[in-house]
């Protein structure tokens, strides 16, 4: 039964995180990208604080190391998406950034000797390919953009397999306020080393960064880390990375971006890597033993 809630609350964090893609690009035309980060970042930390400040009790020198941890990966992660979203569009921003699904299990085998079978292996080359098609141009130009959501997907990677890894021994609430607090300080801190204190205050720009810090900031990552402590770290990845389906949805209707021919191919490739990775053709694996019999 737990197994199953884990699931849906991750579906939803994909949604939403999904149209958080547009929200950022809306946002982006009233704040820089380092102070759409430390609104969101405090925003959630501000909210979670207030809402479950009993839980704080609980708070242990572990939680703090891990959560702080946590809170780093976030912040890196999402500084690199962010800055690349000002170079390239939301549908790419959000594709690109699903590739973390197939680098998790890379990093339990670096890190921690884990075995890859050949199922992950091949999901990995058509993620590669499907990244290529959808993002390359079928070209040698590389977008800047292109290159720093690259690097978010890896950020990403990182904070989903440790979060699956310390929430099996920590409060997620707790563990969630760690990681929000840990990026609003670091955001914050950005934001006056570069001097952007100026904010601007029109309603679009509000509401946008509003809806950042409410749904894809406080409810989506406190969804993620409670359905994490009964799910694997490979299983939440493969979920969140249909959040890329939700941001390409989201940008058509709401922002009017034209699909291409290439995008689908794209998406398609990609959406081809998460299913290998997830069901290891299960499936077809038991047509085979129906048609031998």
């Amino acid at each position: 039964m737990f197994k199953y809630i884990g699931e849906i609350l991750l579906v939803f964090t994909a949604i939403i995180w999904g149209s958080g893609f547009v929200a950022s690009a809306v946002a982006l035309e009233h704040y820089t990208p380092y102070q759409i980060l430390a609104g969101r970042f405090l925003i959630g930390a501000v909210i979670l604080s207030l809402i479950f400040f009993k839980k704080l009790n609980k708070l242990k020198k572990s939680t703090l190391i891990k959560g702080s941890l946590l809170g780093i990966f976030l912040y890196i992660a999402f500084a690199l998406q962010t800055v690349g979203l000002q170079f390239t569009t939301p549908s790419k921003n959000a594709f690109l950034t699903a590739v973390n699904v197939v680098i998790v299990p890379f990093i339990g085998f670096l890190l921690y000797k884990r075995k890859i079978d050949m199922y992950e292996l091949t999901g990995a080359v058509l993620a590669i390919v499907g990244i290529a098609v959808l993002s390359l141009k079928l070209s040698s130009d590389v977008n800047v953009g292109d290159i720093l959501t690259l690097g978010c997907a890896v950020g990403f990677a990182f904070h989903i397999f440790y979060t699956a890894k310390f929430v099996k021994t920590e409060d997620p609430v707790v563990l969630t306020i760690v990681q929000m607090v840990t990026a609003a300080v670091i955001g914050c801190i950005v934001v006056l080393f570069r001097g952007e204190t100026s904010f601007s205050m029109e309603t679009e720009g509000m509401i946008n960064l509003l809806y950042l810090g409410i749904f894809s900031t406080t409810i989506a990552f406190l969804m993620q880390t409670v359905a994490q402590k009964y799910i694997t770290e490979t299983k939440a990845a493969i979920i969140l990375a249909t959040e890329s389906f939700w941001g390409m949805v989201f940008s058509v209707i709401i922002l009017s971006e034209i699909m291409t021919s290439r995008m689908i191919i794209g998406a398609l490739l990609i959406l081809l890597a998460i299913l290998i990775s997830e069901t290891k053709m299960e499936f077809m694996k038991k047509d085979k033993i129906k048609t031998v019999a």
